[in-house]
């Protein structure tokens, strides 16, 4: 496949140019132009970029690309430099998808785990300037808090930080925006949803949700962030004759 054809595909599929992101989407660092074997990692970190480089990779796909708006100008020196000088001298194709891999209705982090939760009825929920950032959407059936809480650690295998005004009480609705997306259990009030999940919680958001009566669940940035890199590699395995591995990562965040 050519770089430029993956390029289309991806574009098509996510629909980049829809999101208002707070970093650049698509291409990050070009690489050789003929694209047979694809890594995939949730982050573009020195351990990922090595292991792409071990596997001969001609690309490596992220959620977490290595450019930031927060970031600004940034050297080539220290751990950045060592992020990008393996991509260049091994011409390995940077592709990082952040808030439309969130969003996606098809591969997208929230939908899916949406889905092994056996939440139906999915719409896109969330708002980053104007963007959706997750789903929200009914549980087939109605569990505790607690059960959920217990459910949700089984498929993330990661520890859930639950901040609830009663573990016994059902929860039918959720709201589902995966990574650092703490301070939007708001939204999940504002839509009359029972709970809100995402990765990461803050102290005082674990106060201030149950006491507004959500229940919040957090079960890890990455754990909640792995699903829609293997969603999109599974896509690509499917719908192209490349050669595609997933680099995992030891990450407890």
């Amino acid at each position: 496949m050519h770089r430029n054809e993956l390029d289309y595909y991806f574009d098509d599929l996510l629909k980049p140019r829809n999101f208002k992101d707070y970093c650049p989407n698509g291409l990050q660092i070009e690489g050789a132009e003929n694209i047979k074997k694809i890594a995939f990692a949730v982050s573009a970190t020195r351990d990922s970029i090595t292991q792409a480089a071990e596997l001969g990779a001609d690309a490596l796909v992220v959620h977490h690309g290595l450019f930031w708006n927060f970031h600004g100008a940034r050297t080539l020196t220290g751990h950045f430099g060592k992020r990008v000088f393996p991509l260049v001298q091994h011409n390995i194709n940077l592709f990082a998808y952040h808030l439309p891999l969130d969003a996606h209705p098809e591969v997208g982090n929230a939908a899916i785990l949406g889905q092994l939760l056996d939440c139906h009825q999915q719409s896109p929920f969330g708002d980053y300037k104007g963007c959706p950032t997750g789903i929200e959407g009914l549980l087939t059936e109605p569990l505790s808090a607690k059960a959920l809480s217990i459910k949700l650690q089984s498929i993330l295998n990661h520890d859930v930080i639950i901040a609830c005004p009663d573990e016994n009480q059902l929860i039918e609705s959720v709201g589902i925006i995966t990574g650092g997306a703490n301070s939007d259990w708001v939204l999940a009030q504002k839509a009359g949803l029972d709970a809100f999940i995402t990765g990461e919680i803050s102290e005082h958001d674990w106060h201030e949700s149950q006491e507004n009566g959500i229940h919040m669940f957090a079960g890890g940035h990455y754990a909640t962030e792995i699903f829609g890199v293997l969603a999109l590699m599974q896509k690509i395995e499917n719908e192209y004759s490349l050669e595609c591995m997933f680099i995992d990562s030891d990450n407890p965040a």
